[in-house]
């Protein structure tokens, strides 16, 4: 089922992908297939000049880095905090990686700093806003790169924290005037010009911009059967949150993107009830077969557990969910789901009812399948 239908995407340039919705290609590359390219999803907020827009890009792409170092610079996980000897540590180590490779040193090591250096944001369970203290404003380390030097040392950099070879841009296109059309399609071929990205438009028609070639996207059967504007839904589906910037979660870790996520993780972990999980593991119970991400699985027990942000309320993901529980459910797993706000808001309550069904799967005996997931 598994076919490499990206493969006959353009690389290394800009391209209009014409009916298809960007949600379903979201859920057709979750999990991120693995000889597909990394893919960023965006969503630009607003359109205004074009050096703004690049800006507030790179900045977006700029914090994508951040959140996932170390992946992209191995041997820095031992490293920890912003002192002088790790700060030191972590450009050496840049330094090296960059003279056996694409990187430009420099820039490499000046990103591995930030990173080491970078606030860490904790999330506890939440507290009424009337009672919570006023948030310090955090402190920014901004690179110090021209823009032409960011964007092609981000590419590699994204594109390596995932080992691949080429990172793309999937930007979902709002219903945009001329002027603001036009604006992103040069903003778009600036990024395939000067970063090496891909870029992917997709979602409104492109009615301005006619140099951009249209390419036909064949998604799986299975996948696009979940585009159906007749199917029936939830009033309050539909209405997705204005998320700026997506990338692919990193197998063994919570997703760099997801407060609820690492809220979760950091409630967890104390308990050695909780032991076993795996975040963000692909299930695969066939080779033939779907392969489905989970964002919190006990293989053992047979516990998936899935955190939902704003991305599920799209009609497609909705659509999608529902699909991947029934068939997880006729697998023998069970499926539990919280939303972010469930999480953030009472996290506690949020792992009791993990705690005991989990309790339950393991008085049951163990998983029959729970050795299918690597």
């Amino acid at each position: 089922m598994t076919s490499d239908w990206w493969a006959g995407l353009p690389q290394g340039q800009v391209s209009h992908l014409p009916d298809v919705d960007p949600e379903l290609l979201r859920v057709a590359l979750d999990p991120l297939p693995p000889t597909a390219p990394a893919v960023v999803h965006y969503r630009p907020a607003e359109v205004g000049r074009i050096g703004d827009l690049m800006a507030a890009l790179l900045d977006e792409l700029d914090a994508v880095a951040l959140a996932l170092f170390p992946r992209w610079l191995p041997g820095a996980e031992h490293l920890d905090g912003g002192g002088a000897l790790s700060v030191a540590a972590v450009r050496a180590l840049a330094a090296r990686v960059a003279a056996r490779s694409r990187h430009f040193g420099p820039f490499l090591a000046d990103l591995a700093e930030r990173a080491l250096r970078r606030p860490h944001i904790v999330v506890g369970p939440a507290v009424p806003a009337a009672h919570r203290p006023a948030d310090p404003p955090p402190r920014v380390f901004r690179s110090r790169f021209p823009a032409e030097v960011r964007a092609a040392g981000l590419a590699r950099v994204i594109a390596q924290a995932y080992g691949r070879d080429g990172c793309v841009l999937l930007v979902t296109l709002p219903d945009l005037g001329p002027e603001a059309e036009r604006t992103v399609v040069a903003a778009a071929e600036w990024l395939v010009r000067h970063g090496h990205f891909t870029v992917w438009l997709a979602g409104a028609p492109l009615r301005h911009a006619d140099r951009v070639r249209p390419v036909p996207v064949a998604v799986p059967a299975g996948l696009a059967a979940l585009d159906d504007p007749g199917g029936r839904i939830p009033d309050n589906v539909g209405r997705v949150g204005p998320v700026l910037l997506a990338w692919p979660p990193i197998a063994g870790v919570p997703r760099g993107d997801s407060a609820a996520e690492q809220a979760l993780e950091r409630a967890l972990a104390p308990h050695p009830w909780a032991r076993g999980r795996r975040w963000n593991q692909t299930y695969e119970w066939h080779p033939l077969g779907e392969a489905y991400r989970l964002d919190l699985f006990w293989p053992a027990e047979g516990l998936a557990v899935e955190v939902d942000g704003p991305e599920h309320r799209g009609r497609i993901a909705f659509a999608n969910d529902r699909r991947r529980d029934v068939r997880l459910q006729l697998r023998g797993l069970d499926v539990l789901r919280f939303t972010n706000e469930q999480v953030l808001s009472d996290v506690p309550t949020v792992v009791d009812g993990i705690r005991r069904l989990l309790a339950l799967r393991r008085a049951g005996g163990t998983h029959p399948h729970g050795d299918e997931t690597p």
